[in-house]
């Protein structure tokens, strides 16, 4: 197995090595010239950028004004102050919200929810697109037509089976229902298809590797790109749910956006706590998304089909 993993770590160092240069020369893999952007695009891309923004933008002007003014409809300063973290410490430091248990929860469901949706999506993934078995097309096609059914059709009998284990209120009810995906089978199945040769599992067989082993050593570290974004759109998926979590889940073991629906209980809504609330929420998929960024542009320009 030594040999095929640097058949396909030099491989993979070659390409990267070859796009450098290309990328230096400005030309295309076909051999033609790359024409850079113009400003045009640039104006556009900035526009974009900041249409994007204003919500986030607002939602700190919000949380950062009186909710006096907020109620008459006033409109708030330019530019957020201090004010906000005293909203931030309200919502953290508030009893009857159990920010901390909701963290931990958010957290948990997206982590394993994430990992197993990778492992199990790249495994189905790479039967479909490089195992021959009988009805592999049909299976695949049914898969894939499940996405077109509606998350709701299938709440009450899930609320059901989940009050009958007795899971209501347990965070596993919400872990379970999401190790898998139709769209992640798709996905790795589509990219595997293009990305792992089927020289690379010849030689692996060749070598006396197992099918697990196969998958292990070559079809796993090939799958790595993708496999990275789904992870993390998985885990955005999960750590905004507020659908089913707020149906099976209480007020006693939330997750995160249902600590955002309780600010929101009282007779008086303060909509500058609340706002606080929301990105307070959001702040850690903003770091997240900070520090794997140009991981997530990667895995997406990977999973692209290929020329």
């Amino acid at each position: 197995m030594s040999s095929v993993a640097v058949t396909a770590q030099t491989a993979g160092t070659g390409a990267a090595r070859a796009a450098a240069k290309r990328r230096s020369r400005g030309t295309s893999p076909a051999g033609g010239s790359l024409r850079r952007a113009g400003w045009v695009t640039y104006l556009l891309l900035g526009i974009v950028l900041l249409i994007s923004m204003f919500p986030l933008y607002y939602t700190l002007l919000l949380g950062s004004s009186d909710p006096v003014a907020i109620a008459k409809d006033a409109v708030p300063q330019w530019l957020p102050d201090f004010s906000l973290f005293t909203q931030f410490q309200t919502v953290i430091s508030d009893s009857n919200i159990n920010f901390w248990k909701a963290l931990w929860n958010s957290t948990l469901i997206g982590v394993i929810s994430s990992a197993s949706v990778v492992f199990f999506s790249t495994l189905a993934g790479y039967s479909f697109a490089k195992l021959n078995f009988r009805g592999r097309g049909p299976l695949l096609v049914f898969v894939i037509a499940t996405m077109a059914v509606p998350v709701q059709l299938g709440i009450i009998p899930l609320y059901i089976l989940m009050s009958e284990i007795g899971w209501y209120g347990k965070v596993q009810a919400v872990i379970i229902p999401g190790m898998v995906t139709a769209f992640g089978v798709f996905w790795m199945t589509q990219y595997l298809s293009e990305a792992l040769p089927y020289e690379l599992i010849e030689a692996a067989r060749v070598d006396g590797a197992s099918m697990i082993r196969t998958f292990w050593s070559v079809a796993l570290p090939a799958a790595l790109p993708a496999a990275a974004m789904l992870g993390l759109f998985q885990f955005v998926q999960q750590w905004t749910n507020f659908f089913w979590p707020s149906i099976i889940l209480t007020n006693e073991n939330p997750t995160l956006p249902l600590v955002v629906r309780s600010l929101q209980a009282n007779y008086f809504v303060d909509y500058s706590l609340v706002m606080g609330g929301v990105f307070l929420v959001t702040l850690p998929l903003l770091v997240l998304f900070f520090f794997v960024g140009r991981q997530l542009v990667a895995g997406i320009m990977a999973g692209a089909v290929k020329g």
